[in-house]
């Protein structure tokens, strides 16, 4: 997919329909961050994943094996941030997508972090980051 074709709406356009699964706000703790006082223990990081899925070739009949379990986005983003620690966030948005995008059905993944604890005047501070299939 490149161009428009990668967008939602580029996708609606050639499929008929867009699916979308998403993680919103998945609260870990990382290890991440440059500063000392960022490198003294994990902090809060708020992790939201949407995946833009192939259409069904089949009716969809109810059961999770015909579907994209997000169990698997949940455990697979906990392992990676809890074996390592992260510099960057943008170090950890494109792992995420690296992770997403191994699904054959996922055409279109967008992935966001943000360290909500970070600074006193700010909600959070993140790093967001959208990579489409090459197809």
């Amino acid at each position: 997919m490149t161009g428009d074709d990668a967008s939602p709406a580029g996708m609606l356009a050639r499929h008929g329909e867009t699916r979308r699964v998403f993680l919103r706000n998945y609260r870990v703790m990382a290890n991440i961050g440059i500063h000392d006082f960022e490198k003294r223990g994990p902090q809060a990081l708020l992790i939201n994943v949407e995946l833009y899925l192939r259409p069904p070739f089949a009716p969809l009949d109810d059961d999770i094996a015909s579907t994209l379990d997000y169990d698997f986005l949940r455990e697979r983003i906990a392992r990676l941030v809890g074996g390592r620690h992260f510099n960057l966030q943008e170090t950890l948005v494109h792992a995420i997508l690296d992770i997403c995008l191994e699904r054959p059905e996922v055409l279109l993944a967008r992935v966001s972090s943000e360290k909500p604890d970070v600074y006193p005047d700010c909600e959070a501070v993140g790093y967001e980051a959208t990579r489409a299939r090459r197809e």
